[in-house]
This record gives structure tokens, C-alpha cells and sequence, in this order.
């Protein structure tokens, strides 16, 4: 069995829903498919999780008119058949109503996730009609009946392959399983989700469970770059990278992966191939154990971080004082992504500031802290990166961009640099040309 994810833009047309198909459709061989919501969707229900926030009824009416009128409009193009056309109308318009019940109730986490999630939903019960009007052996699973992962960064493994084994076997037999991405259950068997661009992450949970050939991942560009194409001219995409290499380059912000997506396959060596829904034949990018070349491979960014620099009030290190630091951090499960240290003070970065007010006032008791925003991390990676003898050529920044903060030795494969945010396109460019601009990767053997 292969597993099959396709991300908003590939679903968000009737031409593009088309070429899914025919990617789908390639071969006879079993595959559960997982989708996204169409493009654009995922942030109405967003805009409407705030206008439960402010109960405002006419920005509420106004958000589920809109939704439904662009998920109507979808049949109309796609779906041949009336009476099928007539029994997607009827659908799309319980779970509209379903959302518009579900807004009248006070704003939580729950109500959230149920709104956020149901773009998948909808897409999915127009997607199965059109699959089987095109020929294909097809049957919807619905995601919040089997994704028990109980906990988003260690999922329950196991128990999504019982409940899912149990949902296949109380359906006939098909080519094709589609259903939903984004959308589990947490620890308490509510309905949650797996964050922005959690889709991906759903697609390995499942082969993993399933323990899939492969997780196909489909997207709008031929795999994953040496550098971001938004920013920087002339990248390339990478033939293949190691597990570690993909979660590397995913957690400091390559867009193409959800930071996890790695995480559940590759223990069980299921090898994740990122391909373009709209130039199926190229080759693309396979993420897997196997160590094909090593050296300076990518250049990722990320957004967002927070600087903090903690300062002893002691003259030297006390003993204890990284321990007491890293216990704060941990207490308001805030995760750390850089760090430095000397003598007398520690610096490091966090992207996640919800509780930074909270930490800051536990540590001002015993140090002087220093709080900086609006940074970037650019990381740079590739197995056994600093052996690469190319890689000295990036210190040449220091010449021209001021750097925060450098950090090496957490990984093999990482080198990380920290600064102002304005300067990252700066930066990127930079270093593509000091370090792509050379000789190519050498033979891991």
C-alpha cells in the first residue's frame, strides 16, 4: 500500500482536482489518499474562529455564505451526475449548518479545532463523488474516526493502526481509501489537529500504521529546494536527502514539509517522496535512511524567533544556573532552538512567545535578562556538513552581515546562524552564492 497526500493548491480547482485524479488513477495499485482543504479555505475557517471570538453574527453569516457558495460552485463544475450533484449540495449544507450551530457556542479549543478542520471534510465528500464518477474503486474514511493520536508529538502509532484496520474492514473492498488530513483526536478523544500544514503529517502517521511502500507527498513545486525559490534565483531541487537532513531543513522552515512529517517513518524506513502535483514526471525529492552524498546539501529559513540573552547576577557561573534556566523553559513547555554560552551568561532562541512573560519574570529573580524580536534562523544543512571543506567559505558573512548568534555540535548536520530579520533575503542570497557556487557534494563513500 502507498499513502498519497495532496496539499490545498493541488485540490483547490476543478483542473487541478482533475490531475489529482489522473495521479491517482496511474496504476491499480491500493493507496489511501490524504487531502487538505481547497486553498484558501483552512484561512476563512481561521477568520472565523475569530468571529467567534467577537460573536459577530454578521461577519459569522457573511464567513459561512462564502464557504459555501465556493464549495457549491466546485460541484457545479465538477460533479456530471444531478442526483450526485443534489446529494453534495445537501451535504455541503448540514456541515455548513453544523458550523454555523457550532459558532453559537462560546469560544475554546474545541470549538476551534472543530471549525478549523471541517475544510478537509468538505473537500473530501466532494473529492470521493467525483473519484467514483471518473471510474475509480473508492471509499471516504473520515480522519477524526481512527486518528486517535492521542498526543501530536508522540502519536499512538498502534492505536491509529487498530482503529483504521477496523475502518477498512467495515467497508468494501476499494482501489483507493481517501480521506482527511489535519484533523485527530487528542488524549481526551476530542476532536483536534495537527497545526498548519499538518496534512503531511497525517500521511506518514498513516504509513506508518499501515506500514506503506512509500508516503508520496504532492505539492505545487518539484521537491524540496537547495534554497528558498521565493527569495533566491537559480535553486535546484534536491535529488534526496536523509531523514535527518528533511526534519533539519522542515523545523528552520522549509515550506514544502510540516516540521514532523519525518518523524513516524523512520524508525519503521519508509521513504517519503516529495513530487509536483502539476509536473508529475520529475523527479522530485526522496527523503529516506539511505546516505547518498554528504556534504553542504540546503539552506532553510525561519521567521519569528526571539532572542533572549540571560545574564548571571554572580560574577561567575553558579552551579545549577543552566539547570534553573532550562527548568523555566520547560515548565511553560517552550521549546529552545538555539543556544550559546559563556562564562557568565547564556544566549539562546525561542519561536513560541505565548509565555514569555512568564519566564521572563521567574528568571529576572536570581539573573539580568535581555529580550530581542524579529530575528531569523538560517540553517544550513547537510550530512556531516562541517567536513565539507566548502563550509569555511560561510564564515565570510561576518564580513558583511552581523550575526547574532552561531551554532554548531547539537548535530552533525547543522550549522545555524541567527539575524535581523530584515536581513535574511540578504543572507540567503549570500550564502547560495558562497556555497552552492562551488564544488559539487561529495561521494558518501
Amino acid at each position: 500500500m502507498k499513502v498519497l497526500k495532496f496539499g490545498g493548491t493541488s485540490v483547490g480547482s476543478v483542473e487541478n482536482l482533475k490531475r489529482v485524479t489522473d495521479i491517482i488513477s496511474r496504476d491499480n495499485e491500493t493507496k489511501i489518499v490524504v487531502c487538505s482543504a481547497m486553498s484558501g479555505v483552512t484561512d476563512q475557517l481561521v477568520r472565523l474562529t475569530e468571529n467567534i471570538k467577537f460573536a459577530d453574527t454578521v461577519a459569522i453569516a457573511k464567513n459561512l455564505d462564502a464557504l459555501e457558495k465556493k464549495h457549491f460552485d466546485l460541484i457545479a463544475q465538477l460533479i456530471q451526475v444531478e442526483t450526485s450533484r443534489n446529494l453534495l449540495y445537501d451535504k455541503v449544507s448540514r456541515i455548513i449548518t453544523q458550523l454555523f450551530d457550532i459558532s453559537c457556542q462560546p469560544y475554546s479549543n474545541e470549538v476551534n479545532s472543530l471549525i478549523i478542520t471541517s475544510g478537509e471534510t468538505l473537500l473530501t465528500e466532494i473529492f470521493a463523488i467525483f473519484l467514483k464518477e471518473s471510474g475509480c474503486s473508492v471509499q471516504l474514511l473520515y480522519a477524526k474516526d481512527f486518528m486517535y493520536v492521542e498526543s501530536a508529538d508522540q502519536p499512538n502509532i498502534n492505536n491509529v493502526a487498530r482503529k483504521l484496520h477496523e475502518q477498512i474492514e467495515d467497508l468494501p473492498t476499494a482501489t483507493v481509501y481517501l480521506t482527511q488530513g489535519f484533523v485527530c483526536r487528542n488524549r481526551e478523544e476530542k476532536i483536534s489537529h495537527l497545526k498548519r500544514g499538518g496534512s503531511d503529517y497525517t500521511a506518514t502517521i498513516i504509513g506508518a500504521a499501515t506500514n506503506a511502500s512509500e508516503v508520496q507527498i504532492w505539492t505545487d513545486i518539484d521537491g524540496l529546494h537547495n534554497n528558498d525559490p521565493r527569495y533566491v534565483e537559480n535553486t535546484h531541487p534536491i535529488a534526496h536527502l536523509t531523514y535527518n537532513e528533511a526534519a533539519e531543513l522542515a523545523y528552520f522552515g522549509a515550506k514544502i514539509l510540516h516540521p514532523q512529517t519525518v518523524s513516524p517513518v523512520v524508525d519503521r524506513e519508509i521513504p517519503v517522496l516529495l513530487k509536483n502535483t502539476f509536473n508529475p514526471d520529475a523527479q522530485g525529492t526522496v527523503i529516506s535512511n539511505a546516505i547518498g552524498t554528504k556534504g553542504l546539501k540546503a539552506i532553510s529559513a525561519k521567521d519569528g524567533i526571539t532572542a533572549i540573552k540571560i545574564k548571571s547576577n554572580r560574577m561567575l557561573m553558579a552551579h545549577g544556573f543552566l539547570r534553573r534556566i532550562f527548568e523555566v523553559f520547560d515548565k511553560f513547555e517552550t521549546a529552545i532552538d538555539m543556544i550559546t554560552t559563556s562564562e557568565i551568561a547564556i544566549s539562546l532562541t525561542i519561536d513560541d512567545t505565548k509565555n514569555l512573560e512568564e519566564i521572563i519574570k521567574e528568571i529576572k529573580q536570581y539573573a539580568h535578562i535581555t529580550v530581542q524580536e524579529d530575528y531569523s534562523i538560517i540553517c544550513i544543512v547537510g550530512e556531516a556538513v562541517i567536513d565539507d571543506k566548502n563550509t569555511s567559505k560561510l564564515f565570510d558573512i561576518l564580513n558583511h552581515i552581523p550575526v547574532r548568534m552561531i551554532s554548531y555540535g547539537g548535530s552533525n548536520n547543522n550549522i545555524s546562524l541567527l539575524v535581523e530579520k530584515e536581513r535574511k533575503i540578504e543572507t540567503l542570497r549570500f550564502l547560495n552564492a558562497k556555497l552552492f557556487d562551488a564544488a559539487p557534494l561529495i561521494s558518501a563513500n
